[in-house]
């Protein structure tokens, strides 16, 4: 274990290459991301937030750690009520780990149920890390993992996970998340477009993990997909401030089951702004408030749409943090989503 999750909470399946790779700045990599350099050979220099960015965060985790919590229960239900025998969760890194770790502590304090958690990467373009997937089969019956992640932005990983399980026969390709604005997972606690407050940060509310990496010179053959581990960052950590914060809020009666009012699909939205704002590639846009942020964060946005420029309790982090990067917010009608981050081209500038 190299993280500051706590060993009865999660299996990591990666591995640790910690100092082994040189961080790069958001303009170096975006423009190596360009011209064909995978995002998942390269790791970015980890976002320091300003003290005010960190007040929104906090102020969003109080608002919101309710409604996650609701949708860890309404996602939970749904995960409890198929697989009942055995329930192993398998969350995307990294994003879905504090997700899943919410959902394995919810299920086993209200059904009293045993509920194993592993976390393994799955990269876009290159897909799940068949060693991680070996490692859980090898140990757990394929009818009874569930994959996990926190949300879906247009459904790239959805899709990635759909081709991957060709080759994991009895093992579903569903999805369970907290929020489905994109309308494509198979089970989820809402198709809200909320703000999960671990969506503001990077590794600090990650276990101190960074984003997966996948490179042959240092990922063999036999070895788990990586990650390396900030240590330095630990008066930073704030992962358990999260997770503990959402898992406060549980209780039995709790429920977040509601009507899809979805009018279109994800994709369908997608298309239309890249229409609008004359995008030839659809990856560089990206819808949700959660991916969105992430623009934010790690990426070279060039404009953010919202719904509204007054929505500050959804998307007052989004504010904050798009003024500090000098990022212009534009009032779009975006329907599925409240956020969408629209990424700089360098081939058109």
């Amino acid at each position: 274990m190299f993280s500051t999750y706590k060993p009865e909470d999660v299996t990591i399946l990666l591995k640790d290459i910690t100092g082994m790779v040189t961080p790069l700045g958001t303009k170096e990599r975006e423009q190596l991301i360009q011209r064909g350099v995978h995002y998942s050979e390269m790791l970015p220099i980890e976002y320091v937030p300003s003290k005010a960015y960190l007040d929104m965060f906090f102020k969003a985790m109080k608002l919101y750690s309710e409604m996650t919590a609701a949708a860890v229960a309404g996602a939970a239900q749904k995960i409890q009520a198929e697989k009942r025998n055995e329930i192993v969760l398998v969350s995307l890194a990294r994003a879905g780990t504090p997700v899943g770790i919410l959902l394995k502590r919810y299920m086993e304090q209200t059904y009293c149920v045993n509920v194993f958690h592993y976390t393994i990467s799955i990269i876009r373009g290159k897909g799940i890390d068949r060693n991680g997937m070996n490692y859980i089969l090898a140990r757990h019956k394929p009818e009874s993992l569930q994959f996990v992640d926190g949300w879906t932005g247009k459904g790239a990983i959805q899709r990635e996970l759909i081709q991957a399980m060709k080759d994991y026969p009895g093992v579903s390709a569903g999805l369970a998340v907290l929020s489905d604005p994109a309308g494509i997972a198979e089970k989820a606690g809402t198709n809200d477009d909320f703000l999960i407050a671990n969506s503001c940060l990077n590794s600090t509310v990650s276990g101190l993990l960074s984003r997966t990496f996948y490179r042959n010179d240092i990922i063999g053959p036999d070895e788990f997909h990586g990650a390396a581990f900030y240590g330095e960052l630990a008066d930073k950590d704030l992962t358990y401030t999260f997770i503990n914060a959402v898992e406060s809020c549980f209780s039995s009666e709790l429920s977040m089951e509601r009507e899809s009012k979805l009018t279109m699909s994800g994709m369908d939205e997608v298309n239309s702004i890249c229409r609008d704002f004359n995008i030839k590639d659809i990856n560089l846009v990206k819808p949700s408030i959660g991916e969105a942020t992430r623009v934010l964060l790690r990426r070279m946005p060039w404009k953010v749409l919202v719904h509204s420029l007054e929505d500050h309790e959804h998307l007052g982090h989004l504010y904050q943090l798009a003024e500090e990067k000098g990022v212009p917010l534009v009032e779009y009608p975006l329907n599925n989503y409240r956020a969408c981050g629209l990424i700089r081209s360098f081939t058109d500038s």
